[in-house]
């Protein structure tokens, strides 16, 4: 199975998340390509995105573990080119 290029959009309601977010994020970053975070204050969330190179499970995998934290919303849009 090869390789697809995608985006994780993560959202965050709340800073006690970060630590996990960040956490996953370390545990996965072999398949990151970059990453951004937005503190949206006037809303008081936080908005990052990751451009990952993985495996279609590991993309998935990481999307799941990160919308199971409380207080994050996570979703993955891949592409249709495998490498």
């Amino acid at each position: 199975m090869g390789n697809r290029v995608a985006v994780i959009a993560i959202i965050a309601e709340s800073t006690e998340s970060s630590a996990q977010i960040n956490a996953l994020l370390h545990e996965y970053g072999s398949f990151i390509i970059g990453r951004m975070g937005l503190p949206y204050r006037a809303r008081s969330v936080n908005i990052i995105t990751v451009a990952l190179d993985a495996p279609q499970d590991t993309i998935n995998a990481l999307s799941g573990k990160l919308g199971r934290i409380p207080g994050v919303t996570a979703k993955a849009v891949c592409s249709g080119v495998k490498g």
